[in-house]
Parts: structure tokens; sequence; C-alpha cells
């Protein structure tokens, strides 16, 4: 296997990785934790270092993800003495674990492989050079190996526990009523998205972490409704993103992990103007079209009051009916030729008169309104 393929196929896994618990944390309204986590990671990572000496030991993984859940546990402690909001909490532990982290890793780990750079932008480019040999075997980069594996973790994960975690996610009460520990449900999607964020961190650094948790989820969010199509979709467009990305690095000769950010921010861009129920350009058609539902009704009210009175010459002329309803001239003329060719009403002498169709359906209108 040759190292493009090496370098496309761990991108891929990385990006469906995150994305499977990327979608709870948005649904969470957790998004900026994502960014907290994947910073004060490195802490954990630092420590563990320190005290086993070695970059490939199991503990570094462990360490990692006790402190993930100790950011989580800290940052909640902190927001439920209500002295401060819970962005607050982030902006003030986060920093701190972190740059603990990094005065740590400058002081003791200056000439060990575990840079900041490395971990907040990834090389993704040298992954392939970092070998998985054993009896002389060459087994290919072990990227692929973790980010394989915490792919299979992640799938695995939200597969067992998809009731209880999708239960605790929308409704943590009834959750917790039918027996379910809502916090202990919690502190486990904690500890995969922990574990997620430091085994993919020197691949694709913590940047992209944060990209590939939570663009594809709130990109799939834009264009499904249900949790399923939602998981499925945030992990096609994070597996896009990585491919079309890393093409286009190459072709521009630019940053992979800036340019997968980028291209996951053109799907977003593009899904908020053009998704077809939620949309920009779907919430103006709707806002089009019950702004003209409205002037129907309106205007055939108007008619119908005005109707048999002597102020029906002036108030119910065609000349003179946007004056006295106060629209634009040609809003008035769509309205009245939309009520024309229903034949709600009819025009006679320059007056507009509402039909006997026109009279059933304000009644009925007006009912439905009043149900």
């Amino acid at each position: 296997m040759n190292s493009f393929a090496e370098i496309l196929l761990i991108a891929i896994f990385m990006s469906a990785a995150c994305a499977l618990p990327g979608n709870f944390l948005v649904l969470r309204r957790m998004s900026m934790l994502t960014d907290a986590i994947s910073h004060t990671v490195l802490l954990g990572i630092v420590l563990a270092f320190l005290a086993v000496g070695s970059l490939d030991s199991p503990f570094l993984i462990i360490g990692a993800s006790l402190m993930g859940v100790l950011t989580v546990w800290l940052i909640e402690l902190l927001y439920q003495s209500r002295l401060v909001a819970s962005d607050s909490a982030i902006g003030l532990i986060f920093p701190l674990l972190f740059s603990i982290a990094v005065i740590l890793v400058t002081r003791y780990a200056g000439n060990v492989h575990l840079d900041t750079d490395c971990i907040l932008l990834g090389e993704l480019a040298f992954a392939p050079f970092d070998r998985l040999i054993i009896n002389g075997m060459d087994l290919g980069a072990k990227g692929l190996y973790t980010g394989g594996a915490v792919l299979v973790l992640s799938i695995a994960v939200i597969s067992l526990f998809y009731k209880e975690i999708k239960l605790a996610t929308f409704d943590p009460v009834l959750a917790g009523v039918l027996g379910f520990s809502p916090a202990v449900i919690h502190y486990g999607l904690m500890s995969l998205v922990s574990l997620v964020a430091v085994t993919s961190f020197q691949s694709i650094g913590s940047i992209l972490v944060i990209a590939f948790m939570i663009i594809p989820a709130m990109t799939a969010a834009l264009w499904t409704r249900t949790l399923s199509g939602r998981l499925l979709l945030s992990c096609l467009l994070g597996t896009a993103g990585a491919v079309l990305g890393i093409i286009g690095a190459i072709v521009s000769d630019s940053s992979l992990a800036g340019m997968m950010a980028a291209v996951l921010g053109v799907f977003f861009i593009i899904s908020l103007i053009f998704a077809p129920a939620t949309g920009i350009l779907a919430a103006f058609r709707q806002r089009k079209k019950q702004r003209f539902a409205f002037g129907r009704e309106t205007l055939l009210q108007h008619l119908l009051f005005h109707a048999g009175t002597k102020e029906e010459s002036r108030e119910n002329a065609l000349s003179t009916l946007s004056v006295h309803m106060k629209w634009p001239e040609t809003f008035t003329w769509q309205i009245c030729r939309s009520l024309l060719k229903d034949g709600y009403i009819t025009e006679r002498n320059g007056l507009l008169l509402p039909t006997e169709q026109g009279k059933a359906h304000n009644l009925f209108y007006r009912e439905n309104v009043r149900a």
C-alpha cells in the first residue's frame, strides 16, 4: 500500500470515528466542550509520559481519557456553583489545564517528540513513516490500526448503547425514571470522546478533531431530523471532507489539516444555504409563502368587511386598494390575481366583490383560526 492510500485511509477512519460521538455532543449543546477536551487531554498524555517515560505505553491513552472526564467534571462542578455560566466555566478550565500541559512539555519533554505543534495541527503527511513492525515484518502505518480501532470502538459503543444514549440525550429525566443513570451515560460518552481525541492527536491534530466532531454533525442536522440519519450522513460528510481535503491540499500544496477543515466548512455553508427544510433559501421561500397566504386572507377579510356598506365604493375599489391596504402596488395586484383565479372574488365596474365561494372560504378560515 502506497503512502497516499495510507494517508487517505487514516483520514477516513479518523473522520468517521470523530463524527459519530460528535452528533451527541451537538444534540446536547456541548460543542465547545469538544474544544476543551481535545486540548486538555494533552495534560493527561504529558503526566502519563512523565510517569512511565514512554510514548508507546497504553497508559498515555488511559491518562488522556481520565483527563477528559476530569475536564468535564471540573466544568460541571464550576457551573453548578452558579457563580459562572457554562461557557465561562469552559473558558476557565480549558486554558488552565492546557497551559499546564504546555509548560510541562516545554520544561520536561523538550527533547521528546511530543510538541504542541503536532498536538494542534497534526502530522498526517508523516503518518506513513510511523510503521507497525512485528518480528521484522512491516504491517503498515500505525495510524491505520489506531484509526481503525477507534472507529470500530465508536461504532460498537454507539450500537450497543444506542437506545440508552439516545434516551439520556433527549430526555435525561425519563432515562432516570426508567432506571438508567444519565450521569454514567454522560461520562461514558465523554470518555469515548476523550479516547477518540487522544488517538487522533498525532495523525490529525486537535484542530481537525474538533472540525471532524462538530462540522459534519451540524451539517447533517440541516438535512435530516432522524438520529440514525444524522449518524450516517455525518460519517459520509466527514469522509468526503477528508478525501476532497487531501486532494485539494496536494493540488494546492497546502496544509492537509487546514484544507480538510476548509472543505468541511464549505459543506456546512452550502448546506446552510441550500438545505431543503432548514436552509436560508428554504426559510426565505417559506416566509414569502406565508406572507402571500396572509395577504390573501387579509384582503379577502377587508373586502368582506366593507361589502354592502357605503364605504364599499372607496375601500374596495381596485384603483385605490393598495393605498387602503398600505401595500406595494405590485404585491396588491399579485394578491388580487390569485383571489380572482381561485374564484374567491370578482371584478365589477372597478370594484372587487367577494363571491359565495370566497365567503365560505373566509368562514372556514375563521373557524380554523378559532379552533
